[in-house]
């Protein structure tokens, strides 16, 4: 979760792009020299020189040495995700960008010139959203295993809250999606999401979904199973909290189309399984807190350690 706040943070600074001037541009297109070699993998000059204005934009201190220090990371980290098959599609990273223009009610070709004329440019700012959003799934694939509680470390967590397994919520959900094509996403997102709203008051229950399905044009179910309130995504918890046994929550607009969830069945629970979860829930929201996932550092560490970096 740390890469999700740092994107998160920087993408806030992006918002004052337009007010720094655009002679930083100059530097960002001046001749490119190769300034270091990371396991074969080239950085130069001009890689260096728009990660300066890329610190510029998000009001960060330093210069040359600190944006060098930060490529060099994403090379290693981009190597390891590619290495364990654990990247977000071309997809995500560009649903993300289009997200971040929207919020600041720009376009996706507004928010290029501005990162163009800053000296940063569109593919340098998305290929650094795709290592923050994939870094954190590579760390998990590393560590996930190792931090589960089992045997007598669940039972201390449980002795520490009064010898009992904490009660949580559990839901059954499905997925609706009213898919819109990327081609004609401007054009009848409008349209879809009255009819995916139209749809929710009629939905007939989980068990005809399918056949409810059928009745649309371009709708898909995704059976989900099983989650617990603490495995919801943050942009759905609210929504599914909000809406209660037996119903459908509010509609979203996401990279797929239109979609809602509904809740097939709900109930608290307090199994062993559910128990683990809770509490790493817990020791995720402590490192949420205290800022960077410490497993984070150390897995760089490792690769640093085991990397060929040569500076020219």
């Amino acid at each position: 979760m740390g890469g999700k706040m740092s994107i998160l943070r920087t993408l806030s600074a992006l918002a004052l792009a337009g007010s720094l001037s655009i002679a930083v541009c100059a530097s960002a297109q001046a001749a490119s020299q190769v300034t270091v070699t990371v396991n074969n993998t080239v950085i130069t000059s001009g890689d260096v020189a728009k990660r300066v204005a890329f610190l510029r934009l998000q009001r960060q201190a330093g210069g040359a040495e600190e944006a060098k220090k930060q490529l060099v990371d994403e090379v290693l980290k981009r190597g390891e995700i590619a290495r364990i098959g654990q990247s977000v599609s071309t997809q995500d990273v560009d649903a993300a960008y289009a997200r971040f223009a929207a919020g600041n009610k720009l376009s996706p070709e507004q928010l290029g010139k501005i990162l163009d004329q800053a000296g940063v440019g569109s593919d340098h700012f998305k290929q650094f959203i795709a290592v923050q959003m994939s870094w954190p799934r590579a760390v998990n694939f590393r560590f996930g295993n190792s931090s589960r509680l089992q045997g007598a470390d669940l039972v201390k967590r449980m002795m520490e809250g009064g010898g009992t397994k904490p009660v949580t919520t559990e839901y059954y959900l499905k997925q609706v999606i009213f898919v819109i094509p990327e081609k004609k996403r401007g054009a009848i997102t409008g349209k879809r999401q009255a009819e995916a709203n139209a749809a929710r008051g009629q939905f007939p229950g989980c068990d005809t979904a399918k056949v409810f399905a059928a009745n649309y044009r371009d709708v898909s179910i995704r059976d989900l199973g099983r989650m617990l309130v603490q495995q919801l995504p943050d942009e759905w918890k609210p929504l599914v909290e909000k809406a209660g046994d037996g119903n459908t929550t509010g509609t979203r607009v996401t990279e797929k189309g239109v979609e809602f969830l509904a809740i097939c069945k709900k109930r608290q629970v307090n199994d062993d399984t559910a128990a683990e979860i809770v509490f790493r829930a817990e020791d995720i929201g402590k490192k949420k807190a205290g800022g960077e996932d410490p497993n984070s550092e150390k897995y760089l560490e490792e690769l640093r350690k085991k990397a060929q970096i040569v500076n020219k």
